[in-house]
């Protein structure tokens, strides 16, 4: 890019850099990529000045896998969706709305493949490797240890070596989880996956749309009109539909609800940084 077009001012005092910025006349457009709480307080901001603003904010994808899903399609797809950076990510699945006729088969091999994961610092071609900070490690542990007082129980756990130092959570794979959990209900931004069962399209629509989120979403099954339908009911902006990674640059980026406002990406992401200007003329007679 020319100089002076991508300026990056890194800093531990965001809030009073933006809130200059956002008073600034010459400012005419924002977009944020981060947590619905922050994205609300930009809003607000904007709202003094009528600044055209795109929001790309929290998540809490479903996961969805009926009941003539290719199971091993869907466990892969389930390792990319909720275990790529180490579950932290916007578009980490974050809970998995199993069919109950199938659930014991996932659990098993998802299970056998999170027990294999490797966890550690990456230089030493670890899998999974730390959480971003303390906090993060405290929250995630609260989540799990709330979850299992509610009564759902850890089906499978890599290990964390003894003497890692860092900010290390063990990748866990929970079942027997109540849907009202917090760790179903709340964005974990951590490598644990929740199992919720189902046995009717109606309930795991009303399920993965239980939620002010809707930013991503997975669904796994057989049958691919059947897929697109559960896609097309379910309250996302971007549906992985038998794969588990949505992101694309030549796609539209962003969600429903409180996941945002506007799109990232494509010819989309374009028009959200451009105003449309009509010229009403009254040409002269010939």
């Amino acid at each position: 890019m020319p100089a002076g077009v991508v300026n990056i001012v890194p800093s531990k005092s965001a809030s009073k850099i933006v809130g200059t910025w956002m008073a600034d006349e010459r400012v005419r457009k924002i977009s944020f990529t981060g947590s619905t709480g922050i994205g609300q307080m930009l809003l607000k901001q904007a709202a003094e000045r009528v600044i055209n603003s795109s929001m790309e904010l929290g998540g809490n994808a479903p996961f969805v896998v009926t009941e003539d899903a290719d199971i091993d399609a869907a466990v892969d797809g389930a390792m990319i969706a909720k275990f790529r950076g180490g579950g932290q990510a916007c578009t980490a699945a974050n809970r998995l709305y199993v069919h109950a006729d199938v659930a014991a088969e996932f659990t098993a091999k998802l299970g056998a493949k999170v027990e294999a994961l490797t966890v550690g610092p990456a230089s030493e071609g670890s899998d999974i490797g730390p959480l971003i900070n303390a906090k993060a490690v405290d929250e995630t542990t609260a989540l799990l240890d709330s979850a299992v007082a509610a009564g759902a129980k850890i089906a499978h756990q890599a290990s964390v070596p003894a003497d890692s130092k860092g900010f290390f959570f063990p990748p866990t794979v929970l079942v027997d989880v109540p849907a009202d959990a917090d760790v179903v209900q709340e964005e974990i931004f951590g490598p644990i996956a929740p199992i919720v069962t189902w046995t009717t399209d109606e309930e795991v629509i009303a399920l993965a749309n239980g939620t002010e989120m809707g930013l991503a979403a997975y669904v796994f099954a057989g049958e691919l009109q059947r897929a697109i339908k559960l896609s097309e009911s379910i309250e996302a902006g971007m549906v992985g539909v038998n794969r588990g990674l949505v992101s694309d640059p030549a796609a539209p980026f962003g969600g429903m609800k409180q996941s945002g406002i506007g799109r990232e990406g494509a010819r989309v992401g374009m028009e959200e940084f451009q105003e449309t200007q009509y010229l009403s003329v009254a040409w002269p007679d010939a």
